[in-house]
């Protein structure tokens, strides 16, 4: 059995994105969790943050949502209230408004219409995995992992074929901004003040917006009533409709978020198979893995490293007084480690029960709406993958994104021999 050794020295700068060029900093999160688990980080580029590490804290902090607001983003960088009106998604509200609009997309994301789409996730994988496997070196990030939940959500939401690859390229260029391998206006380092009122401040966000608005005009002349997106526009049982603000930036975020989560999921699964042979024989010979297997290799994952939340009054943890308009982030990628709520937490583990892992933003209102989706496919996937190969094995160094909000393996080299 491999257990994994996180390599910084345990003082990392978590405001700079090029820390994470070399994966999430574990020795400074667990360090943090062992002798300061509510952490105060000086920011240079704005207003200094609280960071929150330890799972039971979040946990408790996520549910207390009249004092950890998230209406003034879910991001370390500040923004002005004008500019958090521009860009929220339903995500940067708070109750009422949260639970008014979550009300009119949520069935279109519940479990029972998404398990629907089973046999078409299987029959995308068996396509895409015939097809890339047929050479023995290929990116994995690139040929597999990319490919599934680009083209799965083209299929949910009725999408033109030929368009996917160009929305997939506006959502890594929206999420990833601040890497310059996705997107020429790399946040904290050029003035993209011209943007400052799209979503992530990137100019993907006005393509995305005038697409959205096309897409909604073309949908409703068109009378389509098949699909997630015509479920997203009937009215809630109040007789609420999404407006078309909320449903531009609502698909912003589903061309974004609705990628990366499960693409960065499957790579880093991929990547632990690479470094945990066992996991691959285990995948092979034990069915009752693929009850806990997706939700272990997202936990793994941890595609969000971190929310965001701003707190309304005074509040007091571990003796000291966060004070009222503090950031506070909760973060997601030290809670998954965290050794007081998982046992051996640096060792994949498929059959892992009662994983209580935070990757959606659980314990909390604001629960990813793609969850479902996102387990659907990682399950499936690694299923598919499975039945077709002996072995699985790094040929190069992998990537990882220069992000402190998304953490994800860009590139991931692999070996592998077929059936």
């Amino acid at each position: 059995m491999t257990t994994w050794t996180p390599t910084d020295d345990g003082f990392a700068d978590l405001t700079d994105h090029d820390t994470f060029t070399n994966g999430v900093p574990h020795n400074t999160f667990r360090r943090l969790r062992d002798t300061d688990p509510i952490h105060w980080t000086d920011y240079d580029d704005g207003i200094g943050f609280w960071s929150i590490t330890r799972h039971q804290d979040i946990c408790e902090m996520n549910r207390n949502t009249a004092v950890f607001s998230s209406a003034r983003g879910i991001r370390m960088e500040d923004q002005t209230y004008e500019e958090y009106l521009a860009r929220r998604t339903f995500q940067e509200t708070d109750a009422p408004e949260h639970m008014k609009t979550r009300m009119k997309v949520a069935k279109a994301f519940s479990g029972p219409v998404i398990a629907k789409f089973e046999e078409d996730i299987r029959t995308l994988c068996a396509e895409i995995l015939d097809d890339v496997l047929q050479s023995n070196e290929f990116d994995a990030t690139k040929t597999i992992a990319r490919e599934l939940p680009m083209r799965m959500l083209g299929r949910i939401l009725g999408l033109p074929e030929e368009d996917l690859p160009w929305l997939v390229e506006k959502g890594d260029a929206l999420i990833a901004n601040t890497d310059p391998d996705f997107t020429d206006h790399v946040l904290d380092q050029m003035d993209t003040d011209e943007f400052r009122m799209m979503p992530f401040n990137s100019p993907a966000g006005a393509e995305l917006f005038l697409y959205a608005k096309d897409l909604l005009k073309r949908k409703e002349a068109s009378g389509d009533a098949d699909g997630i997106l015509h479920m997203i526009r009937q009215p809630d049982k109040d007789g609420n409709v999404i407006s078309e603000e909320e449903f531009r930036n609502f698909f912003c975020l589903l061309v974004a978020a609705g990628n990366d989560t499960t693409r960065y999921s499957i790579a880093a699964g991929m990547q632990a198979m690479c470094h945990q042979p066992e996991l691959l024989e285990q995948m092979q010979t034990d069915t009752k893995v693929w009850e806990t297997a997706a939700d272990e290799i997202i936990r793994w994952a941890t595609p969000a490293l971190y929310f965001r939340r701003t707190l309304t009054q005074d509040y007091d943890a571990h003796g000291k007084t966060m004070k009222a308009g503090d950031k506070v982030l909760f973060w997601f990628a030290s809670a998954n480690r965290d050794e007081r709520a998982f046992d051996d937490p640096f060792r994949v583990n498929l059959a892992r029960m009662q994983n209580k892992h935070l990757s959606f933003g659980q314990q909390g209102p604001h629960v990813c709406l793609g969850m479902w989706l996102a387990r659907l496919e990682v399950r499936v996937l690694f299923q598919e993958l499975s039945k077709r190969i002996t072995s699985i094995e790094a040929s190069g160094p992998h990537q990882f994104l220069r992000s402190n909000f998304v953490g994800g393996i860009k590139s991931l080299p692999v070996r592998i021999t077929t059936k």
